[in-house]
């Protein structure tokens, strides 16, 4: 296992893909998604494997990037480019993104750490307040 966290990435979303959205290792049994965002500097295709959980219709993600005192780059992507394409299982579907703010951000992060603790240390070791990102079927 390599050290660079684009090599485990890449590690992941080949397993993701060729079963069907399932992965084992550190995140089997969580609910994981494959995010694909346009680079905000490069204009390139990213893609993210990523935990999530939902809010009605709604997928949330976590830019987290485990309580590093810097945001994950497919946040920058996502708000400069909003528009993504999601893989949950076998579907693969366009998403809108919106950062929460607030209340609503707030409800949305203690309800991820709550399913997955891990959260609720990530913020303990950062002082930025970590995004909550919702994702959004397109019509």
């Amino acid at each position: 296992m390599s050290s660079n966290p684009n090599d485990f990435n890449q590690q992941v979303i080949t397993e993701f893909r060729a079963n069907g959205g399932k992965v084992g290792g550190p995140f089997a049994g969580s609910p994981m998604l494959l995010l694909t965002t346009t680079g905000a500097k490069s204009g390139q295709s990213r893609t993210t494997p990523l935990v999530y959980t939902t809010d009605g219709d709604h997928i949330v993600i976590i830019a987290s990037k485990a309580g590093a005192p810097s945001n994950p780059d497919w946040y920058h992507n996502l708000v400069a480019h909003p528009t993504a394409t999601v893989e949950i299982g076998t579907e693969k579907f366009q998403a809108r993104a919106r950062v929460a703010e607030g209340e609503e951000r707030q409800r949305l992060y203690d309800q991820q750490a709550a399913l997955m603790p891990g959260f609720a240390e990530y913020q303990k070791k950062t002082t930025r307040q970590i995004p909550v990102v919702i994702l959004e079927r397109a019509a």
